[in-house]
């Protein structure tokens, strides 16, 4: 199974694991991923390997070809389709090589293709995904809200007492991921800083994540204005942060990858939404028990080429907190 590009996209990609082993439990799963994802797909318990392709990709053209042949695979299927990848699966001799007919150089690499279209599909991206391997499972549709199951999230390591002692066991536990490194549109640092400041202190421990980086960009917007908050930025490993999500309560974010860890936690996923094909929940909204999202109910394609939306910053601050106090603990 090949998927080389990010968290939330591979966290996606994990159910089809699952639905293989639950067809078949005698069967060996090799994920070939990107070495920042390994901590995402080593939690899952249907996943029985990891291949790190940035260090496969470092090795000359003969020793990758050794490395594939060494997996001594039956089937790759081409998740997120890599021509480097199609060719090196062909030259190792991989029995069964599955890709879409989308690609031209899966036309000369793989000899099992499927017409699928992700661009002009209304299917979400893990129902696209298992589409994939239909040659597996027959073809089988999956209802969204039943997927959840399959997602084997359940390797999670112990948090450290140092961020153990930072979740209540009075409130709500709330995670706010205000920046995405670039990978999705954001609700804006003023959305997050009057969240924050019209939550109730008695009911919310609000905990702040996200890079080194991004806590620079949002120090002097929302971590010098609310001391008190906890400030976890540039602190957490992701195995770390996949740690602490799973102690958590909750979590709101745009779609990134911290959104669809708490989702596949089981834990309450707030994800907020441009109203933007392809950018829009239809296709990448949070899948999980207790996934949810804002997203206007309106088309627009106005910012599409802008880093800012103006429609999903136009969600209101009031609506969130409204949503978060109807939650339980």
């Amino acid at each position: 199974m090949s998927r080389t590009d990010s968290i939330g996209d591979v966290i996606l990609t994990l159910p089809m694991a699952g639905i293989l082993k639950e067809a078949n439990p005698d069967i060996e799963i090799v994920f070939l991923g990107k070495k920042y994802t390994r901590d995402i797909v080593g939690s899952s318990v249907h996943i029985d390997s990891f291949l790190d392709w940035d260090e496969i990709s470092n090795q000359d053209k003969l020793e990758q070809i050794r490395i594939f042949q060494g997996v001594n695979a039956d089937a790759i299927v081409h998740v997120f389709p890599v021509k480097e990848i199609a060719h090196l699966a062909k030259k190792a001799n991989i029995p069964l090589r599955i890709g879409t007919t989308g690609r031209f150089y899966h036309i000369i690499s793989c000899n099992k293709l499927l017409s699928i279209s992700r661009k002009k599909s209304d299917l979400h991206e893990v129902q696209l995904n298992l589409k994939l391997i239909r040659p597996f499972i027959g073809r089988k549709d999956f209802i969204l809200n039943k997927l959840p199951d399959y997602y084997g999230f359940k390797k999670i390591e112990p948090l450290e007492e140092k961020f153990r002692n930072l979740i209540s066991k009075e409130k709500f536990n709330l995670v706010l991921h205000p920046k995405s490194k670039g990978s999705a549109r954001e609700w804006g640092l003023h959305n997050f800083a009057k969240l924050i400041e019209i939550l109730p202190k008695e009911k919310f421990e609000i905990i702040i994540t996200g890079t080194r980086e991004e806590g620079v960009l949002i120090k002097s917007k929302i971590l010098d204005k609310f001391p008190k908050i906890n400030d976890l930025t540039g602190k957490l490993s992701l195995k770390e942060l996949i740690s602490f999500i799973n102690q958590a309560d909750g979590l709101v974010a745009a779609s990134t990858g911290p959104l669809h860890i708490a989702a596949a936690l089981g834990k309450y996923a707030l994800g907020i939404y441009p109203p933007i094909k392809p950018m829009h929940p239809g296709r990448w909204a949070p899948v999980g028990t207790k996934a949810d999202y804002f997203v206007l109910d309106k088309r627009c394609s106005k910012c599409r080429e802008l880093d800012s939306c103006e429609c999903m910053e136009s969600i209101k601050p009031e609506d969130v907190k409204n949503k978060l106090l109807s939650l339980k603990k």
